[in-house]
């Protein structure tokens, strides 16, 4: 990527790089009878430009509990995050559960990596860490996968866009391939920067998610006897 390209992914992509909003806070102490989803990811998860009540989150929460399951999903989207930025306030979003251990963490990071032209091998690399520490922790993920722009080259793009599956299948994960699948390049599904989903986009894509979502709940909380059964 030249420096001239750069510069003018910088410039025009400002807003989404450096607000920084964390729109789910106040819902960020669920009753501990209910199933905690955590949704970690940057400005796609948070809601920029959206009312909160229009995030993904928020639509996906509200989608769960039509189907009986009794969840909170966190909103632990920050706007401009990078995968550098993930890895470095993990913990912190961790410990704001005030200790409780998260069901399920939805890991959605990247998009910023890719529109800064941010070598693969970083991001491959924060983003095993964060699902190092996650496993550790015995938090099972859904990783949400993220393209690269195809201006930024076919090697840029064959290399990024490799490091979702590779992740996925080192640490046995289920693989949501693209978070912005059906949403991305339409331009009736996002907000005017083209890069945003709007209202209408973020309940598509919640729509996508709550199918994948919903079964991965109901193995994680089944007893244990009965995951043994055949």
């Amino acid at each position: 990527m030249t420096r001239h390209l750069r510069r003018s992914f910088f410039i025009v992509l400002c807003p989404l790089v450096f607000l920084l909003s964390f729109p789910g806070a106040a819902r960020a102490t669920p009753t501990t009878a209910e199933t905690i989803v955590v949704a970690f990811g940057d400005s796609l998860t948070a809601g920029y430009g959206l009312p909160s009540t229009d995030s993904i989150p928020v639509r996906l929460e509200t989608l769960l509990r039509k189907t009986g399951h009794r969840v909170t999903v966190v909103n632990a989207g920050v706007s401009g995050d990078t995968s550098s930025g993930g890895r470095a306030r993990l913990d912190w979003a961790l410990a704001s559960l005030d200790k409780t251990k998260p069901t399920l963490v939805i890991l959605e990071l990247g998009a910023n990596d890719a529109l800064r032209g941010i070598d693969p091998r970083l991001t491959a690399d924060n983003l095993d860490h964060i699902l190092k520490t996650l496993k550790a922790r015995g938090i099972p993920v859904l990783l949400c996968g993220m393209k690269a722009p195809p201006n930024l080259g076919r090697d840029y793009g064959v290399a990024f866009n490799a490091i979702y599956p590779a992740l996925a299948k080192k640490y046995d994960l289920p693989l949501y391939p693209f978070f912005l699948d059906g949403v991305a390049a339409q331009p009736r599904l996002n907000q005017a920067d083209g890069m945003h989903p709007n209202a209408k986009g973020a309940e598509l894509i919640a729509s996508r998610l709550a199918p994948i979502v919903a079964p991965l709940l109901d193995h994680i909380t089944r007893p244990s006897k009965d995951k043994k059964q055949p």
